[in-house]
């Protein structure tokens, strides 16, 4: 009787340990669960503030760069209402680059994690939404700290710039990539598959760069070296002056450049110029047939990106849902939630509800 009593009181406690472990298992699986909330809450407050941008201290900001692997938008304008344009542009890349921050900095936002008191742009909601993109308000004067353009930017009367936007957008990417690393791109670049450079310079045409699209690794002396010529070189009243052509001239004293040959890049020192079929396979004259439909379609295999030559566009002209254009093809493609969402029908409306179901 004592015997039994013992293996049952032994067989109590064991019942009575396995069930302690099965609830410490319970409680731990429970805490990761919280801690990754808790995670991508942080991370992301958008997933459950669908109107709020992610924006994140300037200590985060650095962390999220310190791999120098970002893919970087810049809005130096103060607007905040997005064009399904923009849209296109960072959701494709975000599309074409899931593991790698892509960032919107806008110098229209600030960093109280609000939007302006009017905005209701439907598309800082849509790209709030995407896992790798983030939002930053764009600090031009912290940018341009520890940099050539500190000084230039501190006495720059910007109210009586010809080109100020344009200038300051140039200036602000050559800093944050020399700063920090990445891919810059232009708000009208279409992403299409992964550009496998880590230091390049894009051609325009054969022997004259492109400032829309470049990347380097951070500190790379080329951008320093941009970034003094930008000062001791500025001229104001020249559009792209500051931009293209000094990438240009940088390039020159770089490289011994030469015509290109078939599709193949050239190698200069430490970087790559890259052909112009990798970003701008249809050339700024013929910008339109973007617009057009086409009987049979480009196939755009040697390119990385296009770039839309927005700043062409004087005309206005749109992407139209049903218009069977290139560009409406690209939409639906490569950002097709902004097709869904943004782009508008024949008639002028909407086509596509907007919601929690843009994710």
């Amino acid at each position: 009787m004592v015997k039994e009593r013992v293996i049952l009181q032994g067989a109590g406690r064991e019942r009575g340990v396995d069930m302690l472990m099965k609830l410490q298992l319970a409680l731990l699986v429970i805490l990761l669960l919280a801690c990754g909330f808790l995670y991508q809450f942080t991370l992301k407050s958008s997933c459950l503030f669908p109107h709020l941008p992610p924006y994140k201290s300037q200590q985060g900001l650095e962390a999220l760069l310190g791999h120098g692997r970002s893919i970087v938008f810049l809005e130096t304008s103060e607007r905040t209402e997005l064009s399904p344009l923009v849209s296109c542009a960072v959701e494709s890349a975000a599309k074409v680059y899931p593991e790698q921050p892509v960032l919107l900095l806008m110098k229209g936002l600030n960093s109280s994690m609000q939007l302006p008191p009017n905005s209701t742009s439907p598309a800082l909601s849509l790209l709030s939404a995407i896992d790798n993109v983030f939002l930053f308000p764009l600090d031009m004067k912290s940018l341009f700290e520890d940099t050539p353009l500190f000084s230039w930017y501190t006495q720059i009367n910007s109210s009586a710039e010809r080109y100020w936007l344009h200038v300051s957008s140039d200036a602000s990417r050559l800093a944050f990539i020399w700063k920090y690393g990445g891919v810059y791109m232009d708000t009208d670049v279409i992403s299409i598959r992964p550009i496998p450079e880590d230091n390049f310079l894009a051609a325009q045409t054969s022997q004259f760069s492109s400032n829309g699209v470049f990347g380097f690794l951070p500190h790379h002396p080329l951008l320093w070296q941009c970034m003094e010529n930008f000062v001791e070189n500025y001229n104001p009243d020249i559009w792209g002056h500051q931009g293209p052509e000094l990438m240009t001239r940088i390039l020159r004293v770089w490289c011994k450049l030469r015509d290109f040959q078939e599709v193949s890049d050239l190698k200069c020192l430490n970087f790559s110029f890259l052909h112009p079929q990798r970003f701008y396979p249809i050339s700024f004259l013929e910008w339109r047939r973007y617009y057009e439909a086409w009987d049979t379609e480009p196939s755009f295999n040697d390119s990385y990106a296009l770039h839309l030559w927005n700043h062409m566009n004087q005309e206005g002209r749109a992407v139209v849902r049903g218009s069977n254009t290139l560009v409406e093809n690209l939409y639906h493609k490569h950002c097709p939630k902004t097709y869904r969402d943004l782009l508008q029908g024949p008639e002028g409306s909407v086509t596509g509800e907007q919601g929690p179901g843009n994710k």
